[in-house]
């Protein structure tokens, strides 16, 4: 499956029902019907994940095969200096 930036024009269909339905005090559900809506579900699931990694790689967090692992900061390095002296 391909994610793309754009929206196809079923996706916008779906788009300006459930935005339309919302400002007029009604509920979305029907939209759950439209043929192109669970491809649109996926699209912002999709987008929603890659702004998860866009925060996490500007948070200094990267993944690794163990797990998640934070960038060594100002502490980290205040300790090993200190290490480094007392094995001196």
């Amino acid at each position: 499956m391909r994610i793309s930036n754009s929206f196809s024009d079923g996706e916008v269909q779906v788009l300006d029902f459930i935005l339309t339905t919302l400002l007029r005090g009604g509920t979305p559900s029907m939209a759950t019907r439209h043929k192109d809506f669970a491809s649109l579900y996926r699209k912002v699931l999709t987008m929603k994940k890659r702004l998860e990694e866009q925060d996490q790689k500007r948070e200094g967090t990267t993944e690794s095969s163990v797990g998640s692992v934070d960038a060594p900061g100002e502490e980290d390095a205040a300790a090993a200096d200190t290490e480094e002296k007392q094995a001196v």
